[in-house]
Parts: structure tokens; sequence; C-alpha cells
């Protein structure tokens, strides 16, 4: 039979209390006030998961928002390693201050191009470094199981990268949006590494 890990990603609540600022690694909250919403997704998330955040406030929030709605999971691990990028000087930057000084550099759909390291900070080709080893861990620790990783838009987009065999620049192109789901499933294989399946990326479930 086919040994199949279930990956369930799901980007936390939306940070209101930033003030249009850039917070990356800040440790802000979320919130984690669109009861429906979280409703919504928590009947489609598995019972008796394996619930992983990262050690940011924002994601052990929203997986207790959820809780709240009736999802429970089997057991809860914190993973600094899917941490949201860290923007370095950036972060506390008004986003409209950061394009005046970056004058019309910054990557289309992120806030910089995949390689490009902002002073004292990391490249988005840093978080599917950090992103991916801890992925192979948690497959390989919970193999044939469901888990559900409650993170950051840049760590889903590195899992995505990862999973896909896809470029960092490519993996930019995906919108992942706050309280969406992206599936991705692990398919073991007794020969290799296994191969990896896209089952949904970023269904959103809020109004």
């Amino acid at each position: 039979m086919t040994a199949v890990t279930r990956w369930w990603w799901i980007r936390h609540a939306p940070v209101t209390e930033a003030s249009g600022r850039i917070y990356g690694q800040c440790d802000v909250s979320a919130d984690c006030s669109q009861t429906a919403t979280f409703e919504r997704l928590a009947k489609v998330l598995p019972l008796d998961a394996v619930a992983v955040t990262s050690d940011l406030k924002r994601t052990i929030e929203t997986a207790e928002a959820l809780a709240d709605a009736g999802w429970k999971a089997a057991e809860t691990v914190r993973e600094e390693a899917f941490r949201e990028q860290h923007f370095g000087d950036w972060q506390g930057m008004r986003h409209e201050d950061f394009e005046a000084v970056r004058d019309g550099l910054p990557h289309g759909g992120w806030l910089a191009p995949a390689f490009e390291r902002p002073p004292g900070g990391e490249s988005f080709a840093d978080v599917v470094a950090r992103v991916t080893p801890t992925i192979v861990r948690l497959t390989a620790a919970h193999a044939e199981c469901d888990i559900v990783a409650i993170t950051h838009g840049g760590s889903i987009r590195a899992a995505i990268a990862f999973a896909l065999g896809l470029g960092p620049d490519a993996a930019l192109a995906f919108s992942i949006e706050n309280l969406s789901l992206t599936r991705l499933d692990h398919i073991a294989s007794p020969v290799d590494a296994g191969v990896w399946r896209l089952n949904q990326i970023n269904r959103p479930f809020r109004d």
C-alpha cells in the first residue's frame, strides 16, 4: 500500500497591529476575531493531526483560535525554522517609505528578489534552505500522518518550492493569503526519497 503523509499548510490570521510596517520576524499578534472563518477552516482539518507552528505568537494564536472553533490536534510542535523571513534593517519600516528608498526595486510579489539579503537579514532563498530540512525531518517522524502546519507566507512558499522542485524566484509567484489552506502530500517510496503531490494551493476561507 502507498504510504502518504499529508501536510496541511495554513497561513496565520491577519496582522493588524503593524500599522503598515514590514514586520517579518517581529513578534506581532494576529487578529483572530473572524469566528466564522475559523469555524469553516476547522471543519476541513483532520482530527488527531500533529499541529506545527513557528515560535512567533501570531501562528500560536491562530492555532489556539482553530482549537476554540472545534479543531483539536493530537500534539503540538513549535519550530523556529518555520519562522517568516527575517528582513533585517527593513523590519519596522513603513511600506511607503520602503518603496521610496528602494526606488521601484522590490520584487513584484515580495519585498525583494529571492536571492537578495536585506542588511542584517536573510534572503528568501535562505528561508527555503532552513525550512526544507525541517519538512524532511517531520515527514519522517510522522510518516503516514496528517501534519497541520500553521505558519507564514514565506515558509509556505518555501514548502511549495521544495515539494515542486522550483527555484526560489519561481516560488515567489504564488499568492498565499491569510487563513488560506495549501495541501502538499508526500508519497513514500522504498527505493528513493519519494515524491510530492500538489493537492491545492491558497484555498480561501475568509469572507
